[in-house]
């Protein structure tokens, strides 16, 4: 497939940017660029850039700008906010967004759980995410490791049974040696614990 046009324009400022580390020109360039070619466009081009949050960022924020609405670009611009420092209130405005936008994006869900401050409410963020998304096992790892967190930090011997059970099903869904050997020893430090 060929590169489009906004490819070949974003892999000259890309590779500008790289050369100089000129960030107000990159943020020019990058806004001329996003609001000159159509989203689609536009997704296909930062693709390769998404780990590059400072490329990613300003183009998602004109893709929102444009379509507030689209699920997939406000999660693309909330990850690219939280891997960036945004902050948590930020990112959560915008997993907010997105999920209602699209309610089975997990990948709003999973935003918006982790960028809750609060050990507990983050803990119950992650239970939530779970109860909607019961074969998420990377949001039931999660719900584990915060409920663990929790338990030890507040003496909850509540949070320390969810964290015990939250495993246990790790472990029972666990397919390789080494998950099962990390399940067993979260599990055995937890059954250790004394409240």
């Amino acid at each position: 497939m060929p590169a489009t046009t906004a490819q070949l324009d974003l892999d000259q400022v890309v590779t500008a940017y790289r050369r100089t580390a000129d960030v107000p020109a990159l943020l020019g360039q990058l806004d001329r660029i996003a609001r000159g070619y159509p989203t689609g466009d536009l997704v296909a081009a930062t693709q390769p850039y998404m780990d590059l949050h400072e490329v990613a960022g300003p183009i998602y924020e004109v893709i929102v700008e444009r379509e507030p609405d689209n699920a997939r670009a406000l999660v693309a611009l909330a990850n690219a906010y939280w891997l960036t420092g945004r902050g948590p209130d930020v990112v959560a405005a915008l997993a907010v967004r997105a999920r209602q936008a699209d309610p089975s994006s997990r990948a709003a869900w999973h935003l918006w759980a982790l960028s809750e401050s609060s050990p507990r409410e983050r803990t119950n963020r992650w239970n939530e995410v779970v109860q909607r998304f019961p074969e998420d096992d990377v949001a039931r790892a999660s719900l584990a490791d915060n409920s663990a967190a929790l338990a030890g930090a507040e003496n909850d011997s509540v949070a320390l049974k969810l964290a015990i059970a939250s495993y246990q099903i790790l472990l029972d869904r666990a397919t390789r040696d080494d998950q099962r050997a990390a399940v067993q020893r979260a599990l055995e430090t937890l059954r250790n614990w004394k409240a």
